[in-house]
């Protein structure tokens, strides 16, 4: 079964960890086993110089273990991602992130008046937040103090998860059926995605000087991936039709890779992503290119599609990892 998770996102100062601790105590307190998992963006060190630990990592072990009868530590040499943080985890009820800001996951927003900070994203993004103003937040909000009702909506949350996790495309009776949507409170949302297609010299060229016959490759191909892009909901069973506020196509030659490179935006104001309309909108874009090609070059390869970021919606901003330093 999928471990639940919950992530608290805050401003660096503004005191996530001593709440996290108390909202520890208030689970374990409650017979539950949690897991923690934080990311430090400045680097640290549990192998002590001179330790058998580190003596063992500087001789060229990338993995080191150390365990005695109370505790167990593993040293890895290399940083990941939090994916693979999570799939280390097994012997938990739930799991508590600190960090990992474009993680893809259902978080608390924390913030406090003295930091004049405000929250790390708007409030509708988080599934509940923690304040010490009183105001009109669109999601549960709890007092610095209040770690007990905290704690107790992290319970229903940890609850919902693992229903949703439960094949939410699929009723009680194994039914296809398409979820529902409609307690969940519109968002601004956005989605991008990009794929390519690889082409041979000859049909680069061609598509370069605007060569191929059934016209301009580039500017048909933009036109198909948006026309996609609104069909969207007729093509892909499950998903839902998305009042769309735009999408934005690109098309480029890239001559290093031979290729034509797409990327796809796609916004609306929904209570659901348009993550499916972005990709959607590439690959009815690269499809295009084929078409408008094939009777020149028929092995080209569309590959690559992929989504690069999203924002919006109650799990947060996500960017891809290979994305993020580009």
């Amino acid at each position: 079964m999928k471990i639940p998770v919950i992530g608290f996102a805050a401003w660096s100062g503004t005191g996530k960890t001593t709440l996290i601790e108390k909202v520890i105590a208030e689970l374990t307190a409650r017979g539950l086993r949690v897991a923690t998992v934080k990311h430090d963006a400045h680097g640290f060190e549990i192998d002590q110089p001179g330790k058998d630990s580190r003596r063992h990592a500087e001789a060229g072990a990338e993995t080191v273990v150390i365990t005695s009868p109370g505790r167990t530590a593993e040293i890895r040499r290399r940083g990941e991602t939090l994916a693979q943080c999570l799939a280390r985890i097994a012997d938990a009820d739930v799991i508590l992130v600190e960090g990992f800001k474009n993680a893809d996951i259902p978080r608390v927003g924390l913030c406090r008046r003295a930091t004049g900070k405000g929250f790390t994203a708007p409030a509708e993004r988080f599934i509940a937040v923690v304040a010490d103003e009183e105001a009109d937040y669109p999601v549960p909000r709890f007092g610095w103090e209040d770690a007990a009702g905290l704690a107790d909506f992290i319970v229903k949350e940890m609850q919902k998860q693992m229903r949703d996790a439960d094949f939410t495309h699929f009723n009680d009776q194994g039914r296809a059926r398409m979820v529902d949507v409609g307690e969940k409170a519109p968002t601004h949302r956005t989605a991008v995605a990009a794929g390519r297609v690889l082409v041979s010299r000859g049909t680069f060229d061609l598509i370069r000087s605007g060569g191929v016959k059934k016209g301009d490759v580039l500017t048909v191909a933009q036109v198909a991936g948006i026309m996609a892009a609104k069909r969207t909901p007729e093509l892909i069973p499950m998903c839902h039709p998305v009042p769309l506020n735009g999408v934005d196509l690109r098309l480029w030659l890239d001559e290093a890779q031979l290729s034509v490179e797409i990327e796809a935006e796609a916004r609306c104001d929904g209570k659901t992503g348009v993550e499916m309309e972005a990709l959607t909108a590439v690959s009815g874009a690269a499809l295009t290119v084929y078409d408008m090609c094939k009777a020149v070059q028929r092995d080209m390869t569309i590959c690559d599609i992929r989504l690069v970021r999203k924002t919006g919606g109650v799990h947060g901003d996500y960017t891809r990892e290979d994305e993020k330093n580009e």
